[in-house]
């Protein structure tokens, strides 16, 4: 095959087969085919676009570009939850100990922080010891031995998810719905799973900042989950202001301990447990995802759901003491408060500021390189409609240095918009699609 013609092709707007797809895929992968070529391919797919058949062709090449995981030695069902991203999402951390303590196989591949979003791995490595570099055979014993595992992209998995997410970063190529889809579902099905329970966010802390863009991006993902024969369920989830009230690694570590230990009533309990509710139920337990949230719930009552998350944290290596006292955890050097310069309702915040901030106190990454500050973060104190006075703490940075407190507090001055007249609060599930 040729990759001038194949690329324009695509960028004439014609559809490419699968053997095209399979051939462009499997040479990029191999390196036969030049960054150069495959960004002007990459540009083709974002501005021509891609039919349903297309993206699941090009989902199945990446997914065979390295090793299917094979479960099937592991009894019972296998569901995973797959997230979008968003500032204080630590939903990950509660549902997988909730799901395997309630007897459903819980196999997750999770990513890093990106941009201003924060990443399930970064926050598991806030504990220390814990590993997510496990290899395939330690990933498949912790998963028979728990119920549950969490680790990150092995070399095995998807690489030319890995090779070409890469160079979406630097060539404005990110937006593209089956890019995007190709890249979450070929991670996915290779974990060996049954079913998926998407959350797909949207809100000014989301990167589908519209609801259209979030269903279309949810319709994407289905549609792909099904041509391979997988159950799936997909939630359009509000990210207009941080989820929970704890933002930063170990600060959301902590978080999702308190919901285990059944602190519970917030936003974040309510999305952790209706996602919970819809892995039990793909996972055959329940009859509904409510009759699913009913057991998630029991699982926190009798505290067999926290008891899960301290096993998986031990057999990942992590160590336990600051599970069961999370109070022990070492603080950061610089804690300053940031108090409100108006009186009123809490109308709007712009998540996406308040995530920016985050990584400037040190919890996220500028660039690949940077270390991770694992203590560093925000613990956010209000909601959109509560009611505030001037001069009340509406929230405290961690930080390991002055400076970067001071930088903070600028990204965060201007992203609360306040209203005299109590606002509407924003629905926190938009819509659940099957």
């Amino acid at each position: 095959m040729n990759t001038i013609e194949l690329i324009i092709k695509k960028r004439n707007g014609n559809v490419l087969s699968k053997e095209e797809i399979g051939y462009l895929i499997d040479s990029y992968t191999k390196r036969q085919i030049p960054d150069y070529q495959f960004s002007a391919l990459l540009m083709a797919i974002l501005l021509k676009g891609m039919n349903k058949r297309e993206t699941a062709y090009l989902t199945e090449a990446m997914l065979h570009s390295g090793k299917v995981v094979d479960l099937s030695a592991i009894k019972g069902p296998k569901i995973d939850k797959h997230s979008t991203g968003g500032v204080g999402d630590k939903t990950s951390l509660i549902l997988a100990p909730i799901v395997a303590s309630a007897g459903i196989n819980v196999p997750m591949i999770s990513g890093r922080g990106l941009g201003h979003t924060g990443g399930t791995l970064d926050k598991l490595e806030s504990i220390p010891g814990f590993r997510t570099d496990l290899s395939l055979k330690e990933y498949k014993y912790v998963l028979k031995k728990c119920g549950a595992v969490l680790i990150g992209q092995t070399k095995d998995i998807a690489p030319a998810d890995k090779l070409i997410y890469s160079l979406r970063d630097v060539t404005g190529t990110v937006e593209s719905i089956p890019l995007i889809t190709g890249s979450i579902m070929s991670k996915k099905l290779a974990e060996g799973i049954d079913g998926l329970v998407l959350d797909v966010k949207t809100g000014s802390g989301a990167f589908m900042r519209k609801t259209k863009d979030a269903v279309e991006l949810a319709g994407s993902l289905i549609s792909t989950a099904k041509s391979f024969n997988k159950k799936v369920i997909a939630f359009i989830t509000d990210m207009n202001q941080p989820l929970g009230y704890y933002i930063g690694n170990w600060f959301e570590v902590y978080e999702s301990i308190k919901v285990l230990r059944g602190d519970a009533g917030n936003d974040l309990s309510q999305l952790s447990l209706k996602l919970s509710g819809a892995m039990i139920y793909l996972g055959g337990k329940a009859k509904s995802i409510d009759e699913g949230m009913q057991i998630a719930e029991r699982q926190i009552e009798t505290g067999k759901a926290f008891e899960k998350f301290v096993e998986i944290v031990k057999l990942q290596g992590g160590n336990t003491s600051y599970i069961l006292n999370p109070e022990k955890y070492p603080e950061s050097k610089v804690i300053s408060k940031f108090i409100s310069a108006k009186s009123g309702f809490v109308k709007g915040i712009n998540t996406y500021r308040i995530g920016m901030a985050a990584l400037e106190l040190g919890a996220g990454r500028k660039t690949l390189k940077d270390k991770i500050d694992p203590k560093a973060g925000i613990i956010f104190k209000i909601k959109i409609g509560d009611k505030v006075r001037k001069g009340a703490v509406i929230a405290e940075l961690h930080s390991s240095s002055k400076d970067k407190i001071s930088s903070a507090k600028e990204i965060l001055s201007d992203s609360i918009v306040f209203s005299q007249g109590k606002p509407v609060k924003p629905k926190l599930i938009k819509k659940i699609i099957k």
